[in-house]
């Protein structure tokens, strides 16, 4: 046996040599996905300021330093909720419709109804979370305000090369002003998403959507 060997087997009475230091344990593992629901949850009821690390970690059922190393920090963990919930069903109705119904106002029409459902669907936290998450941000975190509010105006953008593009089909009238309809259906949506979250029912919101149908040229 050599010399090497020696050193590093076990005597009878125990290990030759200083006490290896006990190795650590594997952080726990948790579900990433669960995880990142329950802080879709928490930011969506509450909003992004409202929110504290603590909430986030009590909810997701972490620690900060696994939340840390498996999002990022709080802004970073919310960008990815926002991603995430972009792709959800209650995120990506409207775009759906937009890409599915083959006339305008059909879309229009189904995006209104579908969010009367959508923002006052108990399952999940009332409204819609890019309209409602960003209130009271405080200065330091105007990024996040700045991100949600592009969003808003992207989605508005899209609504009016939609009917821009139905004014060329001919389905809207040449007097019709596509920028002002689209920022006229957004504000509905706005509102519509408010209301929800003071209490509005499906119904409730659904009379409002056939109400701003009638506004169409």
């Amino acid at each position: 046996m050599t010399e090497a060997h020696a050193a590093t087997t076990a005597s009878p009475d125990g290990p030759t040599g200083p006490p290896r230091t006990p190795r650590r344990g594997r952080p726990p593992a948790f579900d990433r996905a669960e995880a990142l629901a329950a802080a879709t949850r928490l930011f969506w009821q509450h909003g992004y300021e409202a929110t504290s690390v603590t909430d986030l970690t009590t909810a997701m059922g972490i620690r900060p330093g696994s939340l840390y190393a498996a999002f990022g920090d709080k802004r970073s963990l919310f960008e990815e909720v926002v991603r995430q919930y972009g792709h959800s069903p209650a995120g990506e109705f409207a775009a759906i419709a937009l890409a599915e119904e083959p006339t305008a106002y059909g879309a229009f029409a189904r995006i209104l109804r579908e969010a009367a459902a959508v923002y006052a669907d108990p399952s999940h936290p009332a409204g819609c979370l890019v309209i409602s998450a960003a209130t009271n941000v405080t200065p330091q975190d105007a990024v996040i305000q700045d991100q949600l509010r592009e969003r808003r105006n992207g989605n508005l953008r899209t609504f009016e090369e939609r009917l821009r593009r139905a004014q060329q089909d001919g389905e809207l009238p040449p007097e019709a002003d596509p920028k002002g309809l689209a920022g006229y259906f957004g504000a509905v949506l706005q509102g519509m998403s408010q209301q929800a979250r003071d209490g509005a029912t499906p119904a409730d919101l659904a009379r409002t959507a056939e109400l701003a149908l009638r506004a169409w040229p």
